[in-house]
């Protein structure tokens, strides 16, 4: 069975990131990833966006306005995934 995409982004948040404690079924699909979530920064925003890009082939532009709320939880990544999949 193929896995979600939430799932998918899950996975990849800890290998990219090297979050070796945290296990990706463990991560609420609707919990802030940055700061009081899973506590990533805005050098883990760069290496997760480059990852994203790398697997799923879509780009944020650093300087867009939407990547606080873009980044903010897997679903919100995964809504955005699949609306710029579906733009293309």
């Amino acid at each position: 069975m193929e896995k979600s995409l939430e799932d998918q982004l899950k996975d990849l948040i800890v290998e990219s990131l090297a979050l070796e404690d945290v296990n990706p079924a463990e991560i609420n699909t609707d919990d802030a990833l940055f700061v009081e979530g899973l506590g990533l920064d805005s050098i883990d925003a760069l290496e997760l966006a480059l990852a994203i890009q790398e697997q799923f082939g879509v780009m944020t532009s650093p300087d867009d306005e939407r990547n606080r709320e873009l980044f903010f939880s897997v679903k919100t990544l995964a809504e955005f995934i699949r609306s710029e999949s579906d733009a293309s």
